[in-house]
This record gives structure tokens, C-alpha cells and sequence, in this order.
């Protein structure tokens, strides 16, 4: 049967729907986190998923591709992925980071051959990393309860309901024909969790519950991204509450993995940490 974009959608929308509702009768303290019964169940599928088949097929394609084809790959969707984070800055009112964007998207379509080399950057163009979540969070909402989403994994409500738009525009979910489309989906997946491989050693040493560290290394991280590394006081003071973020982590990621590595991040070309 065939599966259609606005049927990805619907069901990224579902599992949004089902988070709030059971945000709704929450039974946990933590007021940033009120169901984290159920997300602790969805953090434990993910884990499961990723080390029986996504981390597997992820090591063996680090096996068997030299570092400069998967630097290829990840710079070609890194490319596409250019064009929207573009828009984002403009609707932001980040004009020259826009304008910045755009321009790193003709040289690398073009001098880049389609996005493969990277020579934006080497001409000091900077890579940034912007999405809806972080669009929406500038105009001031909310980030709602913290949700693990199955498959896509770490997300609050707003930043979901982003992932859901940032979905129904990329050009690579919608492509057809469909055999084409899902070949390029499947390679940007085990890509980029190849690229997530250097980390996992870092967090599974660092974290004694990595269920809370994976959660609020997420949650600092999406408000360090939305107001651009300049939160409000108040916020920072509230981030001294949590675990120390991972920054070797984001040293380790690619340009486009975003956020951890305990589930498949198969919508990870939504951000970075370290294309800021």
C-alpha cells in the first residue's frame, strides 16, 4: 500500500495529539517533563530500535564508505536543507543570515555540484541552523510538555508540531518517483546517524540515568539555539537546575544531526549544534 506525505504527517501529528492528551492527565512532578511514564516507555522503544538495526546498519555503512563520500552525502542534504534554513532566518527578521544562506546554496548547487563540496563555507559563508520549532519559539511559544516522539525521538509539543511542517517542505520526502524518494530518505537516515557514532561512547560514560541527561541536554540546547546562545537570565538560571549540556557531542555530530543519538533521527537534518 502506498504511504503518501500527508499520511507521514498524520502520523507525526497523532503522536503529537497523543503526548498532549496524556500531558493533560499527568501524574509527574517535574513540570517540564508531566508525562514521563510515557515518555520513558517511548525513550526505552527507541533505544531498543536503534542498537537491534538503525546503529548495526549505521556502523556498516561507516565500514564501507570512506569519510569523504559521507562527507559528500552529508553536505548534499546539508545543501537542501540550506534553502529552508533560510527561510527561517528571514521569518525570524534575521535578514543577513538569510541573505547568507541563500548564498550558500547557489555556490554549492553550482560550484558544489550540487551541494557535495562545501565551498560556501570555505568562502566564510557561514552555516547556520534554523527550523519552525525555532521560528515559532522566536515569536514567543512555548515549548509545551516535553514529549519523546517514537522514531523521531526528543521533542517538546512546539517543536513537534515544527518537525510536522518541516516535513510537508522538504523536497525530499515529497520527491518522486517514490522509489527515488525513499532511497534518498534511507541514506540521509543511516548517514546521519553515522554521524551521531562518535558520541554514543560520551553520553553512555557521562550519563548515570540517560534518559535525564538525553532530555535536558535537549531541552537546553533547543532554548540556547532559539534565542541564539543569549537566553534570558532567567532561563540560564534555570538551566544551572539540570545536567551539564553535551558539548562533545555537538563536536562530534555532522551538519545536520539533531539532537541525540538514543533513537533514529530520521528528521535529523533539522538542526546541529555545531552550525550555529
Amino acid at each position: 500500500m502506498k504511504t503518501t506525505l500527508p499520511a507521514r504527517i498524520k502520523s507525526v501529528a497523532l503522536a503529537l495529539a497523543a503526548g498532549t492528551l496524556l500531558a493533560g492527565c499527568a501524574t509527574s512532578g517535574n513540570p517540564k517533563d508531566p508525562v514521563e511514564g510515557f515518555n520513558r516507555a517511548m525513550f526505552a522503544f527507541n533505544e531498543g530500535l536503534d542498537s537491534v538495526l538503525v546503529k548495526p546498519v549505521a556502523k556498516g555503512y561507516e565500514a564501507a564508505l570512506p569519510s569523504s563520500v559521507r562527507n559528500g552525502v552529508t553536505n548534499f542534504f546539508s545543501n537542501i536543507d540550506d534553502l529552508f534554513i533560510g527561510v527561517n532566518n528571514l521569518l525570524q527578521g534575521k535578514v543577513p543570515e538569510a541573505f547568507g544562506d541563500l548564498g550558500r546554496v547557489l555556490i554549492n548547487t553550482t560550484v558544489g555540484l550540487l551541494g557535495i563540496m562545501d565551498f560556501a563555507s570555505d568562502a566564510g559563508l557561514e552555516k547556520h541552523n534554523e527550523d519552525v520549532g525555532q521560528t515559532l519559539g522566536r515569536w514567543g511559544v512555548g515549548n509545551g510538555a516535553y514529549v519523546v516522539v517514537p522514531v523521531f525521538g526528543p521533542r517538546t509539543v512546539r517543536d513537534t508540531v515544527g518537525l510536522a511542517l518541516d516535513i510537508g517542505v522538504d523536497p525530499v520526502w515529497s520527491h518522486m518517483p517514490k522509489g527515488a524518494r525513499d532511497t534518498a530518505i534511507g541514506v540521509r537516515f543511516v548517514n546521519d546517524r553515522a554521524n551521531l557514532l562518535p558520541a554514543d561512547k560520551v553520553i553512555d560514560e557521562a550519563a548515570l540515568d540517560k534518559y535525564s541527561y538525553m532530555r535536558d541536554a535537549y531541552l537546553q540546547r533547543r532554548r540556547n539555539l532559539i534565542y541564539d546562545g543569549n537566553a534570558p537570565r532567567e532561563i540560564e538560571a534555570e538551566a544551572g537546575q539540570v545536567e551539564r549540556p553535551l558539548t562533545a557531542q555537538a563536536e562530534a555530530t555532522g551538519p545536520r544531526a539533531e539532537s541525540v543519538p538514543v533513537a533514529p533521527v530520521l528528521v535529523a537534518h533539522t538542526e546541529s549544534a555545531d552550525t550555529k
